[in-house]
């Protein structure tokens, strides 16, 4: 009977890389210390096969895991729907490697070739893509720090527009006119940004012409006539003119229920869809209408909203034809376009009704009178 205890035994998967090699180890052995070392062999790197399947079925299963939680995370933080996917999948990439080159170490093949190749790979794709992993890494900046976002109206590197879209690499941006951009993130991770959304409210500003001659005090008294009769305009602090927004947005939710007696808790507006007229009653309605209002409205804590802004009215400057009037005034950021054009139309309207006129380029020509002795030359 064969006793295969104290027969040489050699590590089949440790020191055999190739098949030549395997051959080479058991040419000099006999027939049954080849099968028996051809068996422990096949024992062991079952073994490891085992490990590396467990191995892999458990790195799956904490991948969910972790793909789960990191998408919690980012939703829960509101971070953008764009830059989500690309963080879970790139996670989930860098993860599903990190389990295959260590199930590719557990069945014993060496993986030192596998990383330089890929690192040598990585490379010669990073120099290839140098522009556009610029503009995928300046887009990673801006969908994190957010400078602007989707709706914002900006200029940046010569457009203006609102910002339609915002994708990893680039960003759409629609002009007035109508045109779509596409502007690369890289530049405007790195470039000056004008976010004319960002603040709640503006200044507008015009410069107004008026002849020579006008009365300085009676045009001032004008313009600031014409400004304040607008509501849209800021009389005093910006924290008076929010509060007012705030009660007139109140003041409209009322309205649009006063068709629901306040004493009537079965009455629900006829807009309200049938499962909510069910689950909450007109009262409870009214209250998280005006919570909603009031955290849109909510004054942020900023000393400048304390700093009174009236409208402004001077002589900006004595031009060759015309008294030039810098007109400004504050107004909520929604309003700015529209104010604008408005007053524009009201000043040329009523300006002159009020004794002013607008003029025309002019020059004064002086005429001296010729002695004697030159008219003849003149002539």
């Amino acid at each position: 009977m064969l006793q295969t205890q104290d027969l040489p035994i050699v590590d089949l998967p440790d020191k055999v890389d190739t098949g030549k090699s395997a051959f080479d180890a058991l040419k000099g052995l006999s027939f049954d210390d080849a099968i028996t070392t051809i068996a422990n062999g096949i024992v062991q790197f079952s073994f490891k096969l085992l490990i590396a399947a467990f191995v892999f079925y458990l790195g799956k299963f904490l991948i969910k895991k972790a793909y789960t939680v990191i998408n919690r995370i980012l939703r829960a933080n509101d971070v953008d729907a764009s830059l989500t996917t690309f963080v879970l999948s790139l996670v989930k990439i860098v993860l599903y490697f990190i389990l295959i080159v260590t199930i590719v170490g557990i069945l014993g093949i060496e993986t030192s070739s596998f990383l330089a190749l890929f690192a040598s790979a990585g490379v010669a794709i990073g120099m290839a893509l140098s522009g556009t992993l610029q503009n995928f890494a300046g887009g990673v900046l801006i969908l994190l720090l957010k400078p602007y976002k989707v709706g914002d109206y900006i200029e940046a590197q010569g457009y203006t527009g609102t910002v339609k879209e915002i994708q990893i690499f680039h960003t759409v941006i629609n002009t007035m006119d109508n045109k779509t951009i596409i502007i690369p993130n890289g530049g405007l991770s790195t470039g000056s940004i004008n976010n004319y959304s960002r603040e709640n409210y503006r200044r507008v500003d015009w410069e107004i012409g008026l002849c020579y001659g006008c009365d300085f005090k009676k045009a001032k008294e004008a313009f600031m006539e014409i400004l304040l009769s607008d509501e849209r305009v800021v009389v005093d602090t910006l924290k008076q003119d929010m509060e007012k927004r705030r009660q007139i947005m109140l003041e409209a939710t009322a309205e649009e229920d006063e068709d629901c007696p306040e004493d009537d808790p079965d009455c629900e507006p006829q807009h309200v869809s049938f499962w909510k007229r069910l689950l909450n009653r007109n009262k409870k309605r009214k209250e998280d209408l005006k919570n909603k209002i009031k955290k849109k409205t909510t004054i942020p804590d900023n000393q400048s909203l304390e700093v009174s802004r009236p409208p402004f009215v001077s002589i900006k400057e004595l031009g060759d034809s015309a008294v030039v009037f810098a007109v400004r005034a504050w107004t909520h950021t929604s309003n700015y376009w529209n104010l604008y054009f408005e007053m524009n139309e009201r000043f040329y309207q009523e300006l002159p009704g009020k004794g002013f006129e607008f003029p025309f380029p002019q020059m004064d020509v002086h005429i001296a009178d010729v002695p004697l002795s030159l008219q003849g030359i003149a002539k």
